[in-house]
């Protein structure tokens, strides 16, 4: 199934992103369209947090990283079939393997946000980010969790970074309108659910945020 992050060749030099505050980052499990309400069901059982990322001097052996891989892959069918918690084992094992692995870091992360563990999400989004800067699924997805919080600005400043990503993108516009409305900025939050609309016109959400801005 398709995925929001480019192969890499065994070979490539990896590089680690900081860990988030708290050790705490479509499915792009599914490919172009990022929902992030689609995932799966809630879990009551509390889930481990993420395990910390190697230092930068350790290296990744070629056979754990295509061990990762099939450990990802089973991950991303598991999770688009609805079982979330045998997903989120093999992204752990995943992650464990080969903590460089974007696909099963930002997998991970969408499983912690429909958990509504949202430090650990923020966590794992904020390593795919890293480990792939110009992608936007996990800029947006971390927004989201931000916005989960109440961190409006910090989301505000992801949905920015997205927009200039990927300027075609009607989801990270609609996301944008809602932040910059809870921020009080109606203009952006207007100029955001105009291009949300223009993008997508049965867009529900632009459409009802326009209205609520006056745009």
């Amino acid at each position: 199934m398709a995925s929001p992050f480019p192969e890499r060749g065994l070979t490539r030099r990896r590089r680690i992103w900081q860990p988030f505050a708290l050790a705490l980052m479509g499915t792009a499990l599914c490919g172009c369209s990022f929902d992030l309400g689609s995932l799966m069901p809630e879990r009551d059982k509390p889930q481990e947090a993420p395990k910390a990322a190697m230092p930068a001097e350790s290296a990744v052996s070629p056979g754990n990283v295509t061990e990762a891989q099939a450990h990802t892959a089973k991950a991303q069918s598991l999770a688009k079939s609805g079982e979330t918690a045998a997903a989120l084992d093999e992204f752990n094992r995943a992650v464990g393997l080969d903590p460089y692995n974007a696909q099963a870091l930002y997998g991970r992360a969408l499983i912690y946000q429909a958990n509504h563990q949202h430090d650990f999400a923020i966590a794992d989004f904020s390593a795919a980010s890293g480990l792939n800067p110009q992608k936007v699924e996990p800029l947006l997805g971390r927004a989201t969790s931000y916005l989960a919080l109440g961190k409006i600005k910090e989301a505000a400043a992801d949905l920015d970074e997205a927009s200039e990503a990927d300027p075609h993108n009607a989801q990270v516009w609609t996301t944008r309108g809602q932040a910059y409305e809870r921020l009080g900025d109606k203009a952006k939050a207007a100029a955001s659910y105009t291009r949300a609309v223009s993008l997508r016109p049965r867009d529900d959400t632009a459409r009802s945020g326009l209205a609520r801005v006056g745009g």
